[in-house]
């Protein structure tokens, strides 16, 4: 199979894409192929065992990754394995981009909420004071419970509010270092298992190949 294309024949003769040593199977039994709209298109040609997906028969069919395939009556095999064997790791590689935006959405949320959570905390007891000042002013300086509550509100209120939001902003490192832990085991090559750093999914879809030279799998299909 050239690089940049699909046409993956199958079946029991050697010059086939995908040699299946079986006697069931027919010398020139299936041809994998990709339409127009990048689906994979399996064929059966006209064998007489058959070809099943998910163990029905078919003649032509549009197949997914997920889908279980039978050549002739024994020889089954994952879709995926059929993919895989040609290098071809396109449908798994999609699946990151999913993983890398919602790294990206709950890494701003984090960030965000917990910066809000901090100044509101921060914020909160010198309002208080505030509202205390504008008591004070209503019922009478004379009154000594409210003088000695207001000098201790003016002493304690801001050193609580400093140490909430201090304690709050120092949840961030480690609710970071979590999302970042889970993240680099689920930004991966899927053949190779390497980590691709903080990468944009987009970029990587533009590289089209895995770059540890071990591993060369193919990220896009052209």
């Amino acid at each position: 199979m050239n690089e940049g294309q699909m046409n993956i024949t199958i079946g029991r003769a050697e010059d086939n894409t995908f040699v299946i040593n079986d006697p069931e199977v027919s010398r020139y039994h299936a041809v994998l192929t990709r339409d127009d709209s990048g689906e994979l298109v399996l064929q059966d040609l006209l064998t007489t065992n058959g070809t099943f997906v998910n163990e029905n028969q078919v003649v032509i069919k549009k197949v997914s990754p997920d889908d279980k395939i039978t050549f002739g009556t024994n020889y089954a095999i994952n879709m995926s394995d059929l993919l895989h064997g040609f290098n071809d790791y396109s449908d798994d590689f999609v699946l990151l981009k999913n993983v890398y935006d919602t790294y990206v959405r709950e890494k701003i949320r984090i960030q965000s909420k917990n910066q809000f959570k901090t100044r509101l905390f921060q914020t909160i007891p010198f309002a208080v004071i505030g509202v205390f000042g504008i008591m004070m002013s209503v019922l009478g300086h004379g009154n000594k419970a409210l003088l000695v509550i207001s000098f201790v509100l003016a002493i304690c209120a801001p050193t609580l509010g400093i140490y909430l939001g201090a304690r709050q902003a120092a949840k961030i490192p480690a609710m970071l270092q979590n999302l970042a832990n889970k993240f680099k085991i689920d930004y991966v090559c899927p053949k190779c298992g390497t980590f691709l750093g903080e990468i944009p999914w987009e970029s990587l879809h533009n590289k089209k190949h895995c770059p540890a030279s071990s591993c060369k799998a193919n990220w896009v299909r052209t």
